[in-house]
């Protein structure tokens, strides 16, 4: 099954919503799958750029030894790859939750089921950012 036949995932799947900053990943976890995938429409590998990046979102399955049992649509949106990769990880994690409760043990141990809820903080009038007042001038 390649990226193009994404359409074709049927049957019961379980939900789960991933955040992470700015970014937004919504995840259908297909329980009888054979590894596939895939992230806004192309395989996790074509869609985030680097090795690493592609082991931090699909690190869930590996901690559940899942990776060829489920098969996986994901959409994701805002935030850099990075941020994209933990939303994707958070939103598997919390599918797999969906799917069976006893695995919690497991995921809260890694950390998978916390959102990181670090964001950027707003910019204040009269400020240049967030903190950064305008210089001091004497005269």
């Amino acid at each position: 099954m390649t990226a193009k036949d994404e359409k074709t995932f049927k049957g019961k799947y379980f939900y789960g919503v991933g955040k992470r900053k700015t970014a937004i990943a919504t995840v259908r976890l297909y329980p009888k799958g054979k590894g596939v995938v895939v992230v806004n429409e192309k395989e996790v590998n074509e869609y985030f750029p680097t090795p690493e990046i592609v082991a931090i979102a699909t690190s869930p399955l590996q901690e559940v030894d899942g990776s060829d049992k489920f098969d996986l649509s994901i959409k994701v949106k805002g935030g850099g790859f990075e941020g994209q990769a933990e939303a994707v990880r958070h939103g598997i994690a919390k599918a797999l939750l969906d799917m069976d409760y006893n695995l919690k043990p497991v995921l809260k141990a890694q950390g998978f089921l916390t959102r990181d809820a670090r964001i950027k903080e707003r910019k204040k009038p009269g400020l240049k950012k967030a903190r950064r007042a305008p210089q001091w001038q004497k005269r």
